[in-house]
């Protein structure tokens, strides 16, 4: 069928106040495009009506809708993506609310959006589906604890099909090998401990009829991609390859190593314990002395032993303080002659855990202060004497104590034992890490232990922080990983309590039941979720040159033995981050080219002369665009000389673009995108920094075009920055003013 567009132009909420609709429509014809309609209000039931209308009788298969943000009635404007194609053009939020009415300015800024939306809708085709009905549905779980388990039952409960894997010889992690008698409160008044209910969890999951599990096993490998994994299991010698959909990573943590604390007496005195330790002294209900067994009286709890601490853990593990609240109150119930006096560097009870705290200190019997631990020495008898800074009253103190109780922190499973969390920078090399030390030596490591043992191009494990927990976009989509169909859950991604892990538990099985089942109808997931765009491939004029496979930052890609990329469709995320790697220019989708943004580039009436810069900005389409959709709401005025170009991702710039734009004339071009870093908020995790790292490429271009390089820059945006933005444009523009004109502007 033949292409035909139609575009259709609202006239409400101040767009036909603001512009002059007919120079609108004139700039439609310019572009030989059949159907131009105008309508008051495009989003009521008449103008959708008058949209079908000409979708079904006049034949119009391209939709250009000229009115309110892309962000906004998707609902609306929803047309069968698989036969029509539908373009978005922001004349409101980008337009009209971000500059003065009827000027010369705010008109030609609304007829370039318009150029760029016909030619974007003229680039673009409608995505073939790859539904695939084979695809299998069982999901996996890597470690059988309270957030694996949880996850299972989730899954199972609503229909899957669940296997857990758990290297120990039994389930219940941490929960069942402590053996703790109570656990944190979880219904209201939260004041009061609750008996541990984790051998029921274990129970329920042995009975259920769609969980298998396999205890004292471990992962050989893991091969394919979402609906497609090969896994093969691997126990006691013998080995067995099952079929699997996605996977719930919930391997849990592992105590700080408490040898590395003898400054705190840990190894040198025989009752200094940790508090994992002091859960199976309290699991017979009296609490005694490690050292002669004789009933402890006065039990001394320190807080953040090692946490905190740029030598040992720097970060907090949120949960040591209510450990060491629970474990004063073991003390307490065990004796009610005893005395628990807990020394804290800053007492965090996260959420209801707060009415938990607050009744704790209602205990005469439980002393809290704020100090600093000066030095610990021990006695014959086996009393440990611990001074400390009270910073409450102000003045040095010493208890004698029967136990001292260190509140060691939590580490990521995925950080392997010969390694230290504090300040690396791992890098999987194989199954070999890499670190750089302070002093900026590269130290090789001995092998580490697999967890998942990935057969993927890109390393075998979860790419990871530098404190070991698994790399994400933790805010948005924190059960995800840099694996599409990989999930984590529990403590290994995040320090956190039994409860929980059990939420995280149950949220990491949603998503994965959510990624099998878009997956199977071709969409993808998060953040672009039910895109059903695949990368396509010219590979006839591929160079081998390997961007592609080295810059995704979700694995997508590995590589025969010529080094030709080798696609796993169903890992793919479609944020065109390939796209933009690739010198040749051979990657694209059915929606999004290279030769698409070129081209609307180009449909940009760049002015001939004037006295402010004109500048193109390529923007991400997950923080920079509703940015700028809130700058308009909150009706704050825009640099009327700037346009702004959506894409998916910042990844996906391609230098050709900026090569386009400034031999076009365009004085400056501007990247806005998410932020980056150990705290970034990229959707695609990696996109804005592989930009910021592409852009360094860009001298070799402006001096072949012989310009200067700060026409071009990248300024990073979070979502909630937009009042920044008239500020940031204009200091930009203020720049580029510098530099003069571009001299090939006119040209």
């Amino acid at each position: 069928m033949a292409d035909k567009i139609g575009v259709y132009i609202c006239t409400d909420c101040g767009i036909g106040d603001a512009l002059n609709i007919e120079g609108l429509q004139k700039t439609v014809t310019s572009m030989r495009v059949p159907v131009c309609k105008t309508h008051e209000f495009l989003c009521s039931e008449d103008g959708v009506k008058l949209i079908k209308d000409d979708i079904n009788n006049e034949g119009v298969n391209k939709v250009v809708i000229a009115a309110c943000s892309a962000r906004v009635n998707t609902d609306i404007f929803d047309f069968d993506p698989l036969k029509y194609v539908t373009e978005r053009v922001n004349l409101r939020e980008h337009v009209v609310w971000t500059q003065p009415a009827k000027d010369e300015k705010t008109q030609a800024m609304a007829s370039d959006y318009v150029r760029m939306g016909i030619t974007r809708a003229q680039k673009s085709s409608c995505p073939v589906p790859k539904i695939d009905e084979t695809l299998t549905k069982t999901i996996l779980v890597v470690g059988g604890g309270v957030s694996g388990m949880t996850a299972a039952l989730e899954a199972a409960n609503a229909g899957n099909q669940v296997i857990i894997v758990e290297k120990e010889n039994e389930l219940g992690g941490w929960a069942k090998k402590m053996k703790s008698p109570k656990v944190f409160p979880t219904k209201a008044p939260f004041t009061d401990l609750e008996p541990s209910r984790i051998d029921a969890k274990i129970e329920a999951v042995n009975n259920h009829g769609n969980i298998t599990v396999h205890k004292s096993t471990k992962i050989d490998k893991v091969e394919g991609e979402p609906g497609r994994y090969k896994v093969t299991l691997k126990k006691n010698g013998n080995v067995e390859e099952i079929e699997i959909g996605t996977i719930i990573l919930s391997t849990g943590w592992r105590p700080y190593d408490p040898n590395k604390l003898g400054h705190l007496g840990y190894g040198k005195f025989k009752n200094v314990i940790t508090n994992v330790e002091m859960e199976s002294l309290a699991a017979s209900g009296t609490i005694t002395r490690p050292s002669d067994g004789k009933v402890a009286k006065n039990v001394v709890f320190i807080q953040c032993a090692g946490s905190r601490d740029p030598e040992h853990l720097p970060y907090c593990s949120s949960v040591c303080c209510n450990v060491s609240l629970k474990q004063a109150k073991y003390v307490r119930d065990a004796n009610p002659e005893s005395g628990a006096f807990i020394i804290y560097k800053d007492m965090r009870t996260q959420g209801q855990y707060e009415n938990f705290y607050k009744a704790t200190q209602d205990d005469e019997g439980i002393f809290l202060t704020k100090g600093e631990v000066l030095s610990i020495d021990g006695t014959p008898d086996g009393s440990v004497f611990v001074e400390f800074d009270n910073q409450l009253l102000g003045k040095k103190m010493k208890i004698e104590a029967d136990i001292v109780v260190l509140a060691t922190g939590m580490v990521s499973s995925l950080v392997p034992e010969n390694m230290e969390v504090n300040n690396l920078t791992p890098e999987y090399i194989g199954n070999i890490v890499r670190r750089q030390t302070t002093d900026g030596t590269i130290e090789e490591l001995e092998p580490m232990p697999l967890v998942l043992n990935l057969k993927y191009r890109q390393g075998p494990e979860l790419p990871h922080l530098k404190y070991g927990f698994p790399d994400s976009h933790f805010i948005c989509f924190p059960y995800e990983t840099r694996r599409t169909g990989i999930y984590t859950a529990g403590a290994v991604r995040h320090p956190m309590d039994a409860v929980q892990s059990a939420s995280d538990g149950a949220g990491a099985a949603l998503k994965a039941i959510q990624c099998i089942e878009l997956t199977a109808q071709g969409k993808a997931v998060h953040p672009r979720s039910g895109d059903q765009t695949f990368p396509e491939f010219r590979l006839e004029s591929c160079t081998q040159c390997r961007r592609c496979t080295v810059e995704c930052p979700f694995g997508v890609l590995d590589e025969d033995e010529k080094g030709t990329p080798r696609e796993n469709p169903y890992r793919c995320r479609r944020c065109g981050v390939c796209m933009g790697a690739c010198p040749q220019r051979i990657i694209s989708f059915k929606n999004y080219s290279v030769d698409m943004i070129s081209a609307m580039i180009k449909s940009v009436e760049v002015p001939s002369e004037g006295d402010e810069p004109f500048i193109i900005a390529l923007i991400c389409e997950n923080d920079a665009y509703p940015s700028i959709d809130m700058a308009g709401i909150n009706q704050l005025n825009l640099n009327p000389n700037y346009r702004f170009i959506s894409l998916r991702c910042l990844g996906g710039t391609n230098l050709v673009w900026i090569a386009d734009a400034l031999s076009g004339g365009v004085d400056g071009v501007l990247l806005i995108g998410c932020k980056y870093g150990d705290d970034y908020q990229c959707h695609f995790v990696k996109g804005s920094q592989m930009a910021s790292e592409r852009l360094g490429k860009v001298q070799e271009t402006l001096s072949r075009l012989m310009l200067e390089s700060g026409r071009v820059a990248q300024i990073q945006l979070a979502i909630n920055e937009w009042d920044k933005l008239p500020k940031l444009l204009q200091e930009f523009s203020d720049k580029v003013k510098e530099f003069g004109p571009n001299p090939y502007k006119g040209f």
